[in-house]
């Protein structure tokens, strides 16, 4: 079976985010909070 993948490194690791990116989501996972009431579950986001 033919190989459909080149043997070159991929560009992804030359790919970084960017600071501000960084700083979103870090501030976005420390608001987000999920409550568990019984068989159901509450995202909510503090601003």
């Amino acid at each position: 079976m033919a190989k459909l993948y080149s043997k070159k490194k991929l560009a992804a690791q030359k790919m970084k985010p960017k600071k501000e990116t960084i700083a979103f989501l870090l501030n976005f996972s420390k608001a987000l909070s999920i409550h568990k009431v019984g068989n159901s579950s509450f995202e909510i986001i503090a601003n």
